[in-house]
């Protein structure tokens, strides 16, 4: 190629556009790979049900009752088989005196390894789990539990492994492969059902429409059509559940499809891996912002070069080349460039990818771009469509320019480019710098609601506290609660540590609901819909929760028995909930749950349970301990790991044979904003390619038209024009576009960013100043870009560029 520098700006900013959009479309890819592996993924829904309390939705979750499935195969021919899943929480095994603690557990219905495709490297799917106190484990935690690395894990077949504190040893039966990452539903552990039912004697486990504790997968029939049988639950639902006997609330059943389970989830109680389908489908319009950004800064410059290579066309014609083989020369300069660019491309991203993959926790590569996605193969065929158009328009357009020229003119010199390919190239830049701006007023929006999250104040505080998994082997006896407050109270003789407290649930976890809440004494038969949760006595004052009416528990309020327990406390949203005129209003107030008369002794202010995109609810809590109850414990940072050694060994010495494990509260908490972390680290990230790939496309036309005036610029030194004077003069029209590029994004970022704030219960505003400051760093990196090449130009010998013209 004869001009390097054009050269290099057009596959420099090919090559990392590509490289970008490559990139982002392998993690669209892996996220809409989710669950395809299974063979029945067409026809598998999970069940979820909207709950209704006096007109408004007080639940929306995938949690209901164990007959729900049943019931709906025995009710519709559509459905051809269930599955039941019940989360089992934290299990220690026992094997041959050594415990291992597994977290990724599940109770399943004995055709779950069948409906499902998690295929078993030894056992057999169909039997496996049919038997109660029977198992199977996943390859990885077989390997962990018998130290084993070798190929042969049938030796592992109806070996014994003891589970918590049960007597009765659970057999092995099978052996799956790992899950794959891209599973909806992650386990190492898998429990027959039956042991729910016969071992654990809970019988409301098998068929009840009263405890809601489980979680349902349906297969119908091929080819079904599930809205239409999802336009008979209405009567399903008034046949089988009253919902106003048991808890005051209507119920209304759906399925959705297990394809879309992982990204469409805003359902509480969520036992699977979710992710973001806004943050997904915003990465690929990044992604095809960057190419077409890209392929905009080819057709600007090859269209800006016409002139020079004007002569070139105008000889050919003469000495006899067709029109067609000069657009064929011309496409396949385009094909080579872009090809070429394309392979320089797969070299970034083998280059990148590993730090790619540590940003967003994936072990991602190309492979995933020709996945099977939600969309059956969409991405990898719109890919490739994607590649063949961009490749096709971004040298079409050039070759039709240069091959219309007429050679009389051209060779006379009397050619000087048409006002359409101007008024083009004024359009193109326009559109590169308007999505560039959008993406930075994009990029300032999410970092303004991350540092909102992070910074605003939650009602609690949660430096410093490590929390504690449960003792989940010790026995809820009579001994119990001294125990566990010897236990915090020794705690407390540690110098670093500055408070323990235990609870059924912390900050960042789901609590309970209890749905016949209301004043005892107000004559009113409404039923209210709030909260509940465990603490101990010293909950409020480690996480610094204000009492703003009333007292906190004492040690008094506390008793063994659940049944005897009097006294509760409420918070100021609860207040409201349940009618009272003030906090103090509610103090010494009957309040009834259930059948259960509860005394109000103390009004706590509100805090945030979960994440910022939940609103306040009101909430109960009971002076209530347990063995499933998490220990949270506020230390002193001088020394954390001498701190960390002093608490496990008093842990140990209080709860032997359970294991220590622990987390920091913060980073728990702060897990529920990871979407919304790594969207704006991937869109922070890619905004800036697409500004430095812009930037490259703005320089090559600047360079390119401060090349066609050096005899104007000399004119004007010769005439005493200073060097402010043609720099403004080369910058002028370029500055104009940027101005209307900015007009143009404002309206349309404001839209698409005020759209995703709404997922938000609490927000950041969108304030004027977030649109002038991109308005300002745009400018200031055009001027910056275009003063690079003008600058110097303005200060070039004039004789010298006179005498060469």
């Amino acid at each position: 190629m004869k001009n390097k520098t054009f050269s290099f700006i057009n596959i420099a900013g090919l090559t990392i556009g590509m490289a970008a959009c490559l990139l982002i479309l392998q993690y669209v890819s892996f996220e809409l790979s989710f669950d395809q592996f299974h063979t029945n993924i067409q026809d598998i829904y999970r069940v979820y049900n909207d709950r209704y309390q006096n007109g408004k939705l007080i639940q929306h979750g995938t949690i209901t009752y164990s007959a729900v499935g049943k019931a709906m195969n025995d009710d519709f021919d559509e459905v051809v088989e269930n599955v039941r899943v019940l989360p089992q929480g934290e299990q220690i095994l026992t094997y041959n005196n050594r415990r291992f603690s597994e977290d990724d557990a599940f109770a399943v219905d004995s055709n779950f390894l069948t409906m499902f495709s998690f295929p078993l490297i030894a056992g057999d799917a169909r039997t496996a789990l049919q038997d109660p106190n029977t198992i199977v484990i996943s390859e990885r935690l077989t390997r962990k539990l018998f130290s084993y690395n070798g190929k042969d894990l049938n030796q592992f077949i109806n070996k014994p492994i003891i589970m918590g504190r049960e007597s009765t040893p659970y057999k092995i039966t099978g052996i799956c492969k790992d899950v794959p990452e891209n599973s909806h539903l992650r386990f190492n552990l898998l429990k027959s059902y039956q042991t729910i039912i016969h071992t654990y004697q809970w019988t409301q486990a098998d068929y009840d429409f009263t405890d809601s504790d489980f979680w349902h997968y349906v297969r119908l029939k091929h080819g079904t059509d599930y809205k239409k049988l999802e336009a008979k639950f209405s009567a399903f639902s008034q046949r089988h559940f009253d919902g106003n006997k048991i808890s005051g609330s209507d119920e209304k059943f759906y399925l959705q499809p297990l394809s879309k389970a992982h990204l469409y989830s805003d359902f509480e109680y969520e036992i699977g891996q979710t992710g973001s389908a806004t943050v997904v489908w915003g990465l690929f319009v990044i992604a095809i912002f960057i190419i077409v950004i890209a392929w905009v800064n080819y057709i600007n410059l090859a269209t800006a070069r016409s002139l020079e290579r004007a002569k070139e066309v105008g000889i050919r014609k003469v000495v006899g080349s067709m029109r067609k083989q000069l657009i064929g020369q011309f496409m396949t300069e385009s094909l080579l460039a872009n090809l070429f660019s394309l392979a320089l491309a797969f070299v970034l991203v083998f280059l990148l990818q590993s730090a790619f993959n540590g940003m967003l926790q994936h072990d991602l590569s190309l492979s995933y771009l020709f996945a099977k996605g939600l969309s059956g193969y969409a991405i990898s065929v719109g890919l490739l469509l994607l590649l063949i158009i961009g490749i096709i328009a971004s040298g079409f357009y050039p070759a039709f320019v240069l091959s219309s020229f007429k050679p009389i003119l051209v060779l006379k010199g009397n050619y000087r480019g048409s006002k359409r390919g101007v008024l083009l190239r004024k359009a193109l830049v326009v559109a590169q710098f308007g999505i560039t701006v959008a993406l930075m007023i994009g990029s300032l929006v999410v970092y303004r609601q991350i540092r909102f999250m992070h910074k605003k104040e939650l009602g609690f505080n949660m430096d410093q506290i490590m929390v504690i998994k449960p003792p989940v082997l010790a026995s809820f006896d009579s001994a119990f609660i001294d125990k566990a407050n010897q236990f915090k109270e020794e705690l407390k003789q540690l110098a670093l540590v500055k408070g323990a407290a235990t609870s059924w649930s912390v900050p960042g976890g789901d609590l309970g609901r209890s749905f016949d809440v209301r004043q005892a004494d107000s004559g009113s038969t409404a039923r209210n819909t709030v909260r509940h949760t465990g603490i101990d006595y010293d909950f409020l004052d480690l996480y610094q929760v204000k009492v703003v009416a009333g007292r906190n528990f004492s040690s008094t309020d506390y008793d063994q028995d659940f049944d005897k327990l009097k006294n509760t406390i409420i918070n100021q949203s609860a207040v409201k909930t349940l009618g009272f005129a003030s906090a103090e209003a509610a103090i010494g107030r009957t309040i009834l749950r259930g059948g259960h008369k509860w005394t109000v002794i103390g009004v706590v202010g509100d805090y945030h349970q979960k994440s910022l995109r939940y609103p306040l609810e009101p909430i109960i809590f009971f002076p209530a301990y347990s063995t499933y109850s998490d220990i949270s414990v506020k230390i002193d940072p001088a020394d954390v790991p001498a701190t960390l050694e002093s608490i496990k060994k008093k842990y140990n010495a209080f709860f032997p044979g359970n294991l220590f494990d622990y987390t920091f509260l913060d980073e728990r908490f702060n897990r529920q904003y990871k979407d919304e972390q790594l969207f704006g680290k991937v869109f922070g990230l890619f905004a800036s390619f697409a500004i430095f790939i812009a930037c490259l496309g703005l320089f090559g036309l600047s360079l390119f038209s401060t090349m066609q005036r050096t005899k104007e610029i000399g004119v004007r030194k010769v005439l005493g024009a200073s060097v402010s004077s043609i720099l403004l003069l080369l910058s002028k029209d370029f500055m104009r576009l940027i101005i209307i590029a900015n007009v143009i994004a404002f309206p349309v970022a404001w839209w698409i960013m005020n759209k995703w704030l709404q997922d938000f219960a609490y927000r950041t505003s969108l304030s004027w100043w977030i649109f002038l400051l991109a308005a300002i760093v745009a400018l200031l990196i055009a001027v910056i870009t275009i003063s690079l090449q003008s600058i110097k130009a303005s200060m070039a010998n004039p004789v010298k560029s006179l005498r060469t013209e």
